[in-house]
């Protein structure tokens, strides 16, 4: 039996080898699509979420995972003796998850149901793998002989850090969530235009915008070289634009001197807002806070 066990949801897109290499429990987001309910990771994976979606008019919706599953969820970690429990959710300001998560820990706290477990609930300010990555490293450090306090400091300092960069190649599923204005949207297309949008804690925006496909890419680059801390590890979260997200990797490997270390394919949350087809990074820039 562990000390400690890494908690998230299936939001975090981690692939399912490294979930279960290190033990990290995934508590799954419901999917509504076409009237469909969809357990994420259960009952389909990231790569199949986005095909299905491809041709699809309606945007899914993705339901916030309640206090009551989070205190079930914990009780079960005290019962088996956990001492520090390490939970790691989806960006707070664009979902209820990471309160109802603070609420059960609370909770549990204050009737004297925590016993002597520690409950460390973290909002990691961002989505998909820019919380994904941080969470298996933790893992891995956990695993090494790392202290708690030690982890967390590298899981706060990475989301203090961390800023996620979009390219989108089809503007359909952005403009349904609001994402870029319907006008802008409107005119984007027509123009061939390729947004570059920045997506940083609660805030996003649109920071350039390059007409098609190679030169979105080659500005996509140039863009992030500037904003990355030199060398740092970038990850690429998989869009269903597989020739372009790898042209986008090797150019900026070459030009930054970075190395890719995770990529996989994105979940809900991500193509909800992006759609099927663009390229998603997540780089480590100045410090936020």
């Amino acid at each position: 039996m562990k000390d400690y066990i890494i908690i998230s949801d299936s939001g975090c897109d981690i692939s399912r080898e490294d979930e279960e290499r290190y033990g990290i429990e995934i508590m799954s987001f419901d999917i509504i699509l076409g009237g469909e309910t969809i357990r994420e990771r259960i009952d389909i994976s990231g790569h199949e979420f986005l095909e299905k979606i491809a041709g699809c008019e309606e945007l899914p919706k993705t339901s916030q995972i309640t206090q009551f599953r989070f205190e079930e969820k914990f009780e079960e970690c005290v019962k088996e003796g956990i001492k520090d429990v390490i939970v790691v959710l989806i960006n707070g300001a664009g979902s209820q998850t990471y309160a109802n998560a603070v609420n059960a820990a609370e909770s549990l706290k204050s009737d004297g149901r925590a016993g002597d477990t520690r409950f460390h609930v973290i909002d990691s300010h961002t989505y998909s793998l820019g919380y994904g990555y941080p969470i298996v490293e933790a893992a891995k450090k956990l695993e090494a002989g790392q202290s708690i306090d030690r982890v967390i400091a590298y899981l706060e300092d990475w989301f203090d850090c961390c800023e996620l960069y979009l390219m989108l190649f089809n503007l359909r599923h952005a403009r349904k969530s609001g994402r870029i204005k319907a006008a802008s949207a409107v005119v984007g297309e027509l123009m061939n235009i390729k947004p570059i949008v920045q997506m940083i804690d609660d805030e996003t925006k649109v920071v350039a915008k390059p007409r098609g496909e190679k030169k979105a890419v080659n500005e996509l680059v140039e863009y992030l070289s500037a904003r990355a801390i030199p060398k740092t590890p970038f990850v690429v979260g998989r869009s269903l634009a597989a020739d372009l997200e790898d042209e986008f990797i090797e150019k900026y490997k070459a030009k930054s001197g970075s190395q890719l270390a995770m990529i996989h394919s994105v979940g809900s949350v991500v193509a909800a807002n992006a759609g099927t087809s663009f390229i998603g990074v997540f780089i480590k820039g100045e410090k936020r806070r």
